[in-house]
Parts: C-alpha cells; structure tokens; sequence
C-alpha cells in the first residue's frame, strides 16, 4: 500500500530542491541533471545574450552547446588517459622534411582513421629515434578525438601481460578483451629475446585480431629479421602474414631525431676544421 504522506512529484508541479534564491535553485537542478557546464556559464551567457539581442532559443541553444563540448572533451580526456601514452605527440608536431622519405600525404589520410573501418595494420619499421612511436601516438590520439577504443603498450609489458595472463589461466578473457580494442599499439618490439611461449602467445592475439581490429607496430628490426625477434621463422612468418595482409607498411631510413639539435653544430664544426687545414 502506498504511503499516503509519499509525494507524487511527477504531479505536484514543479520541484524546489532549495527553499533559497533562484539562482541557488537553478544551480541544484544543474546538478540534478548534470548540467556542469551550464551552472557555470548561465549567468555570464545571460549577459552576453543580452547584450547580442539574442532569442530565448538562441541562448539555451549556446548553453545547451557549451555542455556539449565540455562533456566531449571529459569522455577524449579519459580515453587519453586509459590509452596509456607513454608521452602525447602529434602530426602537426612531427617534421616531415626531417624524413622526407615518409610518405605525409598517406600518413594524413591515416589520420582521417579510415583504415579503422577496415581493420588495416600500420607498421613503421626503421632505427631508433626516427620518429616511430610519434607517429603512432599521433594517429592513437586523433582516435581517442573520435572516441575509439585505444590501447598503447610497449613490447615489454605486453610480453609481461601475456605471460601473467597465460599462468593465471586467465589468457583467453585477455586475448577477448584486447580484440576488443579498436587500435591497437605495440611499441618496440624488436629488443626483446621472446620465449617459444610469448611468440605463441603473441600469434595468438594477433590471430585474434586479424581482420577485426586495427594494429600499429613499430620496430627497430626489418621484416626479415623477425624470426630473431620470436626465436621462430614459423611463427614469425604467420604473424607477419597476418598484420601485413592488410596494411600500410612504413620503411623509414632517415636520421635520428635525437640527433637533429647537433647536426647543424656538427656541420659548423666540420667546417671549421676544413678551413683551419686549409690554412
């Protein structure tokens, strides 16, 4: 039976949470509905629509808008940070003409995350400091704008994961929620002497993700010195055959970008020297 001292609040007009001003009620009702940013920019709104002139409409409209933007930002910011980027990197930072091998038009179209929808791999293969990994972040982060699925996770602790998650018995919940990531990041591998297990373990996320999802991996060593990587020319060879079935597979040979503040130094030296012997 219904208690007859409950009230209908759904009848009973509408519902003060405060018996204070109306600006206190206003700011309960945002937050009854979570409204953040429009408790915080109704009143300087209200003085700027004003001033403009502007409609009712227009002016819960640009309210209303502002909520928006904010709560987007929250959700990108929160997929930043469960990605687990080891620094944040982007294209505009990158400096093509320091690698002009680097096909820009192709990596800006990546960036459009196209190959998302196709579950294409992206591999960048070359020596340390070429830029690798930043490229990768950049093309993580313009999917974490889009809201996707991201994980980045160097070799070493993907190995540890595999590993612990196998031992635990835990190993096929782990490959079903790493399918589940929609770009995939593994960074460096390519240092590490993988055990028989760990390259069965890493055919196998791989296999599980062949065809659904998308993967970049960067690497230190060429395509054939995979078997190297894995301690295995089988193994190594069924992976690549997978991530290189659909990709776009990047070469890079140019200098170290470590390296780039002491070339020009290094340059003024040399010639320094050359005139000092000419004399």
């Amino acid at each position: 039976m219904r208690n007859k001292n409950t009230t209908n609040l759904r009848n009973s007009g509408p519902v003060n949470l405060e018996n204070g001003s109306l600006k206190a009620n206003i700011e309960s009702y945002c937050k009854l509905l979570s409204l953040s940013s429009v408790a915080d920019n109704y009143e300087s709104a209200a003085l700027d629509a004003a001033k403009a002139k502007l409609s009712y409409q227009d002016y819960l409209y640009k309210l209303l808008q502002q909520q928006i933007v904010d709560r987007v930002d929250r959700s990108v910011n929160a997929r930043i940070k469960k990605a687990g980027f080891k620094y944040m990197a982007t294209l505009d930072e990158f400096d093509f003409s320091f690698q002009p091998q680097i096909d820009e038009k192709l990596i800006r179209e990546l960036a459009t995350l196209s190959f998302l929808d196709s579950a294409t791999n992206v591999l960048l293969v070359g020596a340390p400091g070429v830029g690798k990994t930043h490229l990768s972040i950049a093309l993580g982060l313009e999917a974490t704008k889009q809201r996707r699925r991201v994980k980045f996770i160097s070799a070493e602790d993907l190995t540890n994961e595999l590993i612990a998650a196998n031992h635990s018995n835990t190993i096929t919940d782990y490959l079903e929620s790493m399918s589940r990531i929609e770009l995939l990041i593994i960074d460096e591998i390519g240092y590490l002497d993988l055990s028989r297990e760990v390259a069965s373990l890493f055919f196998r996320l791989i296999s599980k993700r062949y065809e659904k999802s998308s993967t970049i991996i960067t690497s230190n060593k060429e395509f054939q010195e995979w078997g190297q990587i894995f301690n295995d020319d089988v193994i190594a060879t069924a992976i690549l055959d997978r991530l290189l079935h659909h990709s776009h597979p990047f070469l890079i040979n140019g200098p170290s970008y470590r390296m780039k503040d002491l070339l020009p130094k290094s340059k003024k030296k040399q010639n320094l020297e050359n005139k000092n012997n000419e004399i």
